[in-house]
């Protein structure tokens, strides 16, 4: 059998009520006492129940994370400095994929209040705000990563997604691309819109044209970008420039370019975004916006975990700044130009 908090009290020749202010590391106990106490779990593998925890209103120490696939790197690395930061401030993370989807979201969101878990951070594209409003008048503390709410009041950790879009264009620019496309997720969601109104602001300040039909939609898959790829190099003029926004959609402008033969980048210059594990990894290495991912992870999990302890009052907006990483799919296209 398990040990309990008795058998712990027995061994250790103290009061329960001592036991469960070390457990719990509140109230008054001498170092003596607490370290004898803390042998004696150790001894016997005791492990302290979070679901009793739970029902007697304490904190659980544990962190609700909503992510939209972990099968994309740039989600898994945001999860994994999620995690490290968790675990530094002792606190486990029980992380759901919710593939943009309304219902996995609110299942989700619900497994996780039964689990009484102390927060939630979520990085999907979510637009159940009717959902979040409940948490939030439950007093559950929420914090996004990655996405931005303004109409909600919660702590959110995000990149300057239009500066990043800007800085993609404008590079594009600078090595003489006059047709410069866009693949861009979900317009509903902001950082999309923020990335194409950066990428719009770069024509008009180098004064070139911007163009909706060079404005395409994809979902946040590599066979997505290089069907919507595929359609870009097979008009008449094609864009000599694509800017994709994630580094998963770029992986599939590579596929779709090699599939036609067109030669990257003396034929096509591609641009990602987020700078994951991939950028470097691809064949040729990938020119990319990064996201300062590992910061990210960090900022947002000590926001929450503040609030949580309720060692702050008001929410915070943290606007990181994305840099742009030029590798090999980039190149100057002046040479082209009659």
């Amino acid at each position: 059998m398990k040990p309990t908090i008795y058998d712990i009290a027995r061994e250790a020749g103290v009061s329960i009520a001592t036991v469960s202010k070390v457990i719990n590391n509140t109230g008054r106990i001498g170092d003596k006492t607490k370290q004898k106490v803390m042998k004696v779990m150790k001894e016997l593998d005791y492990q302290p129940s979070i679901v009793a925890s739970a029902l007697t209103g304490k904190r659980t120490h544990t962190i609700g994370l909503l992510i939209p696939d972990i099968a994309n790197p740039f989600f898994a690395e945001i999860a994994r400095s999620v995690e490290d930061m968790g675990n530094e401030l002792g606190f486990s993370v029980m992380m759901c994929s919710t593939d943009n989807n309304i219902d996995k979201e609110s299942k989700y969101i619900s497994l996780l209040e039964q689990k009484r878990v102390d927060g939630i951070i979520i990085a999907t594209g979510t637009r159940n705000t009717d959902v979040l409003q409940n948490l939030l008048k439950k007093k559950l503390p929420i914090a996004l990563i990655a996405r931005d709410l303004p109409s909600l009041p919660v702590d959110t950790v995000l990149v300057d997604d239009y500066m990043g879009g800007y800085e993609a264009t404008s590079h594009l620019i600078s090595l003489g691309h006059q047709k410069i496309s866009i693949i861009a997720e979900d317009l509903k969601v902001m950082s999309s819109k923020e990335r194409i109104r950066g990428y719009r602001q770069a024509l008009e300040d180098h004064g070139m044209e911007y163009d909706e039909e060079q404005i395409h939609v994809s979902d946040f898959t590599i066979e997505g970008g290089r069907e919507v790829a595929a359609t870009i190099l097979a008009e008449n003029n094609p864009a000599t420039a694509i800017f994709a926004c994630n580094d998963l959609l770029a992986m599939g402008v590579i596929q779709a370019a090699r599939e036609i033969g067109v030669e990257i980048p003396s034929d096509l210059s591609i641009i990602g975004f987020d700078n994951t594990i991939l950028a470097s990894l691809c064949d040729p290495p990938l020119t990319t916006i990064a996201q300062p991912i590992q910061d990210m992870g960090k900022q947002v999990v000590e926001l929450l975990v503040k609030e949580i302890k309720q060692e702050k009052q008001s929410k915070q907006r943290v606007v990181l700044m994305p840099s742009l990483e030029v590798r090999n799919t980039t190149s100057d296209n002046t040479k082209n130009l009659v």
